[in-house]
C-alpha cells in the first residue's frame, strides 16, 4: 500500500484547497468540478474513484465548511459502481443519500420495503437525518439501491446548522438502480467518506489549535512552552495520524476492489473516536473555543454530527468484533 498521492491526487488536493479557502460554497466546488469528480467522464465528470473522494472530502473538512461534498460525493461514487449511464448523466453532481431508518445503525439491513407492482416498484419507509434533501436521492431498501423521490419530507437542521430531513416513502415511484449487493457497498462508501470529511476535521482543529498556543501567553510564556500543554498536542496529532492511516487504508481497498469491511469499521471507529481529541482542542483555548466568532466551533460542531452519523465509537466496535 503506497500513500503517496499521484499526480492528479495532488492536483485534486491543491484545487480543492484554493476554491475552499476563497468562497468555497457549493455553487463554487460545483463550478470548479470537485462535485463531479467520481461522476463518470461519459456522464461529464472526471470518472475518479474512492481515494479522490476522500481527497476532496478531507480538505472540506479541514476548513469545516457548510458544503453537501459528502453526500454529493459518496452518492455519486455509489451510482458510478452501480447505476446505468442514463441514471448518473441524470442526476449528475446532484446527488444524496438515504440510508438509516429512525432509531437504526447506519449498518442494520433497511427496514424500507420496495415492492413490484404493475410494471414498476414502488417504496415504503422512512429515513433519518438525510442531508441537503431536495437533490436526486439514493435510497436503500431491502431489494437494493432505488432512485425515489418521497411522499412527504419533515424538515430538520444538523448540529453544524445545514439542511437535514426526514424523509417519508409511502408507496413512492421508485426507479431500481441495483440489487441487495449495491447496499453494503454503498453503506460502505458513505461510512468511508464521513471518516474523510473526520480526518480533515481532525486536521483543521489542530492547525488553529497549534496556532493558538504558539500565540497565547499565560504567566509571560507562551502555552506552547507548558509541558502538559505540548503534550496535549501531542495526543491530538496522534488521532489524527492514527485517523488518516486508517482511512487512507480503507478507501483504498474500496479503490482496488478488495475486501474492506473491517477497513471501513476501523477507520469509522477512529473518526469517532477523535472526536475525544476535539474536547482537547477546545480545552487548550480555553473560553475563546465557545466564542461563535472564532471558527473552532465549527470543527467541533462538524465533529458532532460526523460522530452521530457513524454511530459512535462503541457501535463501530460492536461492528468490528462481528466482523472479526
Amino acid at each position: 500500500m503506497d500513500f503517496t498521492f499521484d499526480e492528479t491526487q495532488q492536483d485534486l488536493r491543491k484545487l480543492a484547497a484554493e476554491v475552499l479557502a476563497k468562497e468555497g460554497d457549493e455553487e463554487r466546488l460545483r463550478q470548479a468540478g470537485l462535485l463531479g469528480v467520481c461522476v463518470p467522464e461519459e456522464a461529464g465528470g472526471a470518472g475518479l474513484g474512492p481515494v479522490e473522494m476522500a481527497v476532496v472530502l478531507r480538505e472540506t473538512g479541514a476548513r469545516a465548511a457548510p458544503v453537501p461534498a459528502l453526500p454529493t460525493l459518496a452518492g455519486t461514487l455509489a451510482l458510478a459502481r452501480h447505476g446505468t449511464l442514463d441514471q448518473q448523466r441524470r442526476c449528475a453532481d446532484r446527488v444524496t443519500l438515504a440510508l438509516r431508518e429512525p432509531g437504526r445503525a447506519l449498518t442494520d439491513p433497511p427496514l424500507t420495503t420496495a415492492r413490484w407492482e404493475g410494471g414498476d416498484w414502488t417504496l415504503t419507509g422512512r429515513k433519518a437525518t438525510v442531508p441537503y434533501p431536495g437533490a436526486a436521492t439514493l435510497v436503500t431498501a431491502d431489494e437494493g439501491l432505488f432512485l425515489a423521490e418521497p411522499t412527504s419530507t419533515v424538515q430538520e437542521y444538523t448540529s453544524t446548522g445545514e439542511p437535514a430531513a426526514t424523509l417519508v416513502f409511502d408507496g413512492a415511484p421508485a426507479e431500481r438502480v441495483a440489487g441487495i449487493e449495491a447496499v453494503a457497498d454503498t453503506v460502505r462508501i458513505f461510512t468511508a467518506a464521513a471518516a474523510a470529511q473526520a480526518s480533515g476535521v481532525l486536521a483543521g482543529a489542530l492547525e488553529l489549535t497549534t496556532s493558538h498556543v504558539r500565540t497565547r501567553r499565560q504567566f509571560g510564556r507562551a502555552l506552547a512552552e507548558f509541558q502538559a500543554v505540548t503534550m496535549q498536542v501531542a495526543d491530538v496529532y496522534i488521532a489524527g495520524r492514527v485517523l488518516d492511516v486508517a482511512m487512507w487504508a480503507a478507501v483504498w481497498r474500496l479503490g482496488e476492489g478488495l475486501p474492506a469491511e473491517r477497513d471501513v469499521a476501523l477507520a469509522a471507529y477512529h473518526a469517532c473516536e477523535g472526536f475525544t481529541a476535539l474536547y482537547t482542542c477546545q480545552h487548550l483555548h480555553g473560553g475563546l473555543g465557545l466564542d461563535v466568532t472564532y471558527p473552532l466551533h465549527r470543527y467541533f460542531a462538524r465533529g458532532k454530527h460526523l460522530t452521530h452519523l457513524l454511530g459512535g465509537a462503541d457501535a463501530q466496535l460492536d461492528l468490528i468484533g462481528a466482523l472479526v
